[in-house]
Parts: structure tokens; sequence; C-alpha cells
């Protein structure tokens, strides 16, 4: 079938699903990169520089699995609140109109929440996120992963504000409101420092995961309500510059703040970090250096390759980052983080979405009570949430 008849099907198929109407496949997504790939024979390197043959794999293991297709939220059992969050960065999407394209997402998931029959709500208000914590059903929040789209000035983040964003992370590379771990490490700017103000004042969380060391310091400084760090390990278990210090997690702890664990191998283990690092620089070097595309995703592809060459870590590096979080910062301080949509490896035995029940019991294994359980599973981005949207 040509590709365009496949996706009017497909996109019939989920439109189907989202009002609960009788389908002949059941609308699935596979959240872990690994997935697709590892069933149908093919290096992790070619799925993630060859959108093709990407395009081409993902197809075939819907093909193979036989009863299944497009977008399933419910895969790994009832789920409450899902992290909805659209990634916007000027460095790795030039060219491209961020503020429609924001406009267009956000519009879009307004649709699947609209055309569900209210099996999927959006959590826009303290009350939904009780509500959805608490027997509510599928409740999706909007967030934004750099603040690209709101242009040069902060008050161009009022109107993605007005249509339902609720966490804000103010920059995911360098752009005219902070510096980044993998940028230029600067601060935040004098329209950066407008902005967290007008989150705060909307009551609207302030995501500090991406930012510098430096601009860490001045969302602390300047915050008056909780804020988070997303999707961000702690530093002294694994010295990756997108974890975060004791000092940090304890300063985010004492404005209440909740930090969630990153599933990806190279922050969690120091070990695997050390082995990947180097293959990262090199290729980083070499891409910058390279003015021909076809050289650029051969080189991408050789480094997905040389990575793919790393033994993942053990899922216990997961319990050890979140027992360091809990001694340092207390029980309140730690959830999970995922970031399922952006890294190359999880530590094994995990493969994606599917394996967060192995969570859970590993933290058990690592000796944590019911009760710090429900906490980081769940518990502490609640409390968090209700303390900062509005009622």
């Amino acid at each position: 079938m040509a590709n365009e008849a496949l996706y009017q099907q497909r996109a019939e198929r989920i439109e189907k699903a989202v009002r609960c109407e009788p389908v002949d496949l059941i609308p699935t997504l596979f959240m872990g990169q690994a997935f697709a790939p590892r069933w149908m024979g093919m290096t992790t390197a070619q799925y993630c520089t060859d959108p093709e043959a990407a395009c081409a794999a993902t197809l075939g293991t819907l093909e193979r699995l036989g009863d299944v297709d497009g977008v399933n939220l419910w895969s790994v059992g009832y789920h409450t609140i899902n992290l909805s969050t659209l990634w916007l960065s000027k460095v790795l999407m030039p060219g491209k109109d961020l503020p429609a394209y924001a406009d267009h997402a956000i519009a879009a998931i307004h649709g699947w929440a609209e055309a569900s029959g209210g099996r999927m709500q959006l959590a826009l208000r303290a009350a939904d996120v009780r509500a959805a914590c608490n027997g509510g059903g599928l409740h999706g929040m909007l967030g934004l992963e750099g603040a690209d789209c709101a242009g040069e000035r902060a008050d161009g983040l009022e109107r993605f504000i007005d249509a339902g964003v609720r966490n804000v992370i103010p920059a995911w590379s360098d752009n005219a409101f902070s510096g980044t771990v993998f940028g230029d490490n600067g601060p935040l700017t004098a329209e950066g420092i407008r902005l967290i103000e007008l989150c705060q004042a909307r009551r609207v969380m302030v995501d500090v995961s991406h930012l510098s060391d430096t601009a860490f310091w001045q969302v602390r400084d300047l915050a008056y309500r909780p804020f988070i760090a997303s999707h961000s390990n702690c530093r002294a278990v694994c010295p990756h510059p997108r974890n975060i210090s004791d000092e940090m997690i304890r300063a985010l702890a004492g404005r209440g703040g909740v930090m969630g664990i990153n599933l990806s191998a190279d922050f969690t283990s120091p070990e695997y970090m050390a082995q990947g690092a180097p293959i990262e620089r090199a290729a980083r070097e070499a891409i910058q250096a390279a003015s021909d595309p076809e050289d650029q995703k051969r080189l991408r592809q050789e480094m997905w390759q040389q990575l793919s060459q790393i033994a993942p870590p053990d899922i216990a590096w997961i319990a050890r980052h979140v027992q360091h979080a809990i001694q340092v910062g207390g029980e309140d301080c730690i959830g999970l983080g995922g970031d399922l949509d952006g890294i190359k490896a999880m530590p094994a035995p995990m493969t994606g979405i599917e394996s967060y029940p192995l969570i859970p019991q590993a933290l058990e294994q690592a000796g944590l009570t019911a009760a710090q359980l429900e906490k980081v599973c769940w518990r502490n981005w609640e409390r968090v949430f209700l303390e900062v949207l509005p009622e």
C-alpha cells in the first residue's frame, strides 16, 4: 500500500479508537527506541540515522505483531498523568517556524482530548491533577522543552500558556532565554529572568533540566514557588554534566521541588558514560567539520554503531540514583523522569515504556519502603504540581 493511503488508513483507525469506536487493530505507540530495530534485526545506528529504514522497521514490527497499530497509552497498565513535552530548539531545528509548529502540536493534542469522549483530558489546573491521581482517568499535561517558540521575548510565551502549557524548560540548547549544559553554559538572560518571573506569576511549572549550573542558581534565587528538574540524575553518582550536584539537589528540595530520574544509560552509569563520551565528542567534532550532509549522516551512523557496542548498565543504577537523592534531599524530592523520546540506551533489561514495572521492583529490592515507592512513582509529582498549578 502507498505511504499516503497507509497513513490515511491508520489516521482513521486512531480517530475511531480515540472515540472508543470498534477498530480492527489496536492503536499502539512504541515509546522505547530499541524495540522496533531489535525486533527487525536492524542496528540502532541505522534506525536513528536513516528515516526510511526506521519507518520500514516500525511498520514491519507492527505487521509481525499482527494485532496492533498506531498509539496505545495503556500498554503498561493504568496511566494517570502523562507529561507531553514539545521539543523546540532553533539549533537543532534550523529554519523551522517554531511558533507555528508549537501552535499546530498544541491544537492537535487538544483535538485528541476533544475527540476522546472523555477518556483523555488535559491537566490545566490543580483540580485536574487531583482527579487524575484519584482514579479520574488519563490526563495529559502540556510542556515546552525549550521556549524557543516564544521568540526573543518572554511575553511571547503568554499565548502558549493561554493554550494550556503548564511546564516550561526555558532552553534545551542556548537561546534568547538561557545558556545550557550542552551550549556555552551561560546564565539566564534578561529576557530569561522575565520568563521565569512570568511562569511564576502565571502558575506554570519552571523546569531546570538542560539549563546551565549558573542558570539553575538564578532560578533558585528567583523562584518563590517550587521548581523541578524533570529528567536529571545525581551528579555524585554519575558525573554527567546534565546531572545535578548534591548542592543543587538540596536547593531544589529546599524549594519543595522534585527531580525526575532520567533513564538514559550515560546519565545513570559512570562506566557507560566514560566509554560513550569520547565517541560522542569525536563524532560531534567530525560532524561540525564536515560540510557534506552525506558525510555528516555517515559519521552519525558510525557513532551510533560504536555506541551500540557498549554494554548497557544494570537497572540497579536507577535505584542507586534514587537512594542518593533521598539521602541528600529527602524522600519528597525524587520521582521518575524517563526521557524515552531522547535517549540512546536504557539500563538492562529495560527496553521501553513497557519495562516501567521493573523500576519499582528494583527500588523495592534496594530497600525502599512501600510509602517511599509511592512517593517516587507518583505522589511527589502530584504534590509539586498541586502546589504550583492554579486551582
